[in-house]
């Protein structure tokens, strides 16, 4: 699976995979029990995994680049339900740019979390370029999200709304 296929959603737990848009929302699949289920865009926020960064101490860093760092550490993940101290003392050792007074507990914790889901799914987020222009990730999301939408032909029904009642008897 894709890197860039996948979103957050506010107000829902876990990480999810885009099958398809819609005008008003998406057609979602969770990446835990992988059950599929429209999301209303009027109610909830998406947010890509691949546009979420993260405050360093230098410039702000992309999350894959947070993932990449704790795929390669040989320190041992803590629970997803550790204890702030804990957590950051993990992260001091995996990524040490990160800004500890900005990036809360809980943002570790979602991290965790977030880390553990994305491996058990087997999504490959190495391949991610950082560097890349926004430009050039909003292509590739759009492609993606919008992959059937150039084979459909476009049908257009213009109809002349008319008023009832009105002017009568004039």
């Amino acid at each position: 699976m894709n890197y860039n296929k996948v979103i957050s959603v506010t107000g829902l737990g876990g990480l999810y995979e885009i099958v398809t848009s819609k005008a008003d929302g998406a057609v979602l699949r969770s990446l835990e029990d992988n059950t599929t289920k429209f999301v209303s865009s009027r109610q909830h926020n998406f947010s890509h995994l691949e546009s979420v960064e993260v405050y360093t101490t230098k410039d702000n860093t992309n999350l894959s680049e947070v993932f990449k760092a704790m795929k390669a550490s040989t320190e041992k993940m803590p629970d997803e339900k550790a204890d702030g101290k804990g957590l950051k003392a993990y992260f001091q050792k995996v990524y040490p740019d990160m800004d500890f007074e900005k990036v809360y507990a809980s943002d570790m914790k979602k991290m965790v979390k977030w880390y553990g889901i994305l491996t058990k799914s087997e999504v490959d987020f190495s391949a991610v370029d950082p560097d890349a222009s926004p430009e050039d990730k909003g292509k590739a999301v759009k492609h993606e999200t919008h992959a059937n939408a150039g084979n459909k032909p476009s049908t257009k029904i213009s109809r002349k709304i008319e008023g009832r009642g009105g002017n009568r008897g004039s």
